[in-house]
């Protein structure tokens, strides 16, 4: 007797085993997930080094920067909700120099899309941009480099809400006209108000915001046409262009362009080497073009719940 308890209780568990597979077979399989996550994260180094006779010239400096860009979407038959987040920070040190910012970025983008045909979406979007750190304006002023910070966090920061329809004829690539849309200008810091030379009078207006107002409110039309595709094997280009036309200052020197792209480049699973760049007018900064670029290589980590 004493055995064949002792047999029982050592087949206990297999049949508690047993009857769980039984359960699962007779339930329904889990539906799949209809949220997509993608996640990369990663930091990139530059370096450059030069003897001290090197005749071509040039500057010892190393750069180091990193990120973070993350991508959830929940799609159906008939809606689509895309959330993109992509932080962006680094400094760079120059050999006689401080240790000055070369990349900075807060971007998040949110859109709800319903299908109304074939290739047409309504959709409905919230986008927001700034930085994370005080950036800095360089001068010599009677042979002595002074600084001046000219920007910072939420200063300028841009949110912008729109409504309109969307073209989208294949899965990389669409364009969004927003006909109704609002965007808020935001300048928190104040003291930016004050010009590089103490003597001369001080800014009036700020990226557009009057001083002591915080936040400019505009009614505007926008446009933004993305692309983003593996365009070779490992190699995937991302474009987004922007444009804002303000219904009140229909002036095309007033439009606002942006176009952002970048070029990743997977050399293996964690190395990967990546071109950035950034072309930007807006009035209400500068009166003329202003454009970025960096190239990096680095070490990456992805994560995504999809093939």
């Amino acid at each position: 007797m004493k055995s064949f308890i002792s047999c029982a209780i050592l087949l206990l568990p297999f049949v508690s085993i047993a009857q769980q597979a039984a359960t699962s077979d007779s339930l329904p399989p889990k539906k799949p997930s209809l949220w997509k996550f993608d996640f990369q994260t990663g930091l990139n180094a530059n370096q450059a080094s030069y003897s001290d006779n090197w005749k071509a010239g040039g500057v010892n400096s190393v750069a180091l920067s990193t990120f973070l860009n993350a991508k959830a979407v929940r799609k159906t038959d008939k809606d689509e909700w895309v959330n993109d987040l992509q932080l962006l920070y680094g400094n760079v040190k120059n050999e006689g120099q401080d240790v000055r910012k070369n990349a900075d970025r807060i971007f998040f983008d949110s859109k709800y899309s319903r299908k109304l045909s074939k290739h047409w979406n309504g959709f409905a979007s919230l986008n927001f941009m700034s930085q994370f750190d005080a950036g800095f304006e360089y001068k010599v002023v009677n042979n002595v480099e002074r600084s001046r910070r000219i920007s910072g966090f939420l200063s300028p920061g841009y949110l912008t809400e729109a409504l309109g329809f969307e073209y989208k004829p294949v899965s990389y690539f669409s364009a969004q006209m927003g006909l109704g849309a609002l965007r808020q200008t935001f300048v928190l810091d104040q003291t930016l108000y004050d010009k590089f030379d103490s003597t001369a009078k001080e800014f009036k207006e700020l990226y557009g915001v009057a001083r002591g107002d915080n936040m400019r409110s505009q009614v505007i039309f926008q446009l933004v046409a993305n692309f983003d595709k593996e365009i070779m094997k490992n190699v995937v280009l991302k474009a987004r262009y922007m444009g804002l036309i303000d219904y009140n200052r229909l002036n095309s020197q007033y439009w606002v362009s942006r176009f952002d792209f970048s070029i990743t480049a997977k050399v293996n699973k964690y190395i990967s080497t990546n071109l950035m760049g950034v072309m930007l007018y807006d009035f209400d900064q500068d009166k003329d073009v202003q454009y970025s670029q960096v190239l990096s290589l680095g070490i990456s980590y992805t994560f995504k719940n999809y093939k």
